[in-house]
């Protein structure tokens, strides 16, 4: 039972982490979309990159379950 449980634990805090990496990934092409050229264009590439990063978020916790074992 605290196996278990030290396995649970170690999963969610692995999970806090793999969310601070994709955040750190998510800033850097957010970064780079320059104002001033096509603003449709970089809304939709904006709004992409959202919905990719919602969706990663999503799964890393499925992903960090995977890796300790946890389930």
């Amino acid at each position: 039972m605290g196996h278990n449980y030290f396995k649970s634990l170690f999963a969610v805090g692995f999970q806090g982490m793999l969310i601070m990496v994709c955040m750190a990934v998510y800033a850097v092409p957010v970064q780079g979309i320059a104002a001033g050229g096509d603003l449709m264009g970089d809304i939709w590439i904006c709004v992409g990159y959202t919905v990719l990063l919602c969706f990663v978020l999503f799964k890393t916790g499925s992903l960090s379950k995977s890796i300790w074992g946890a389930h």
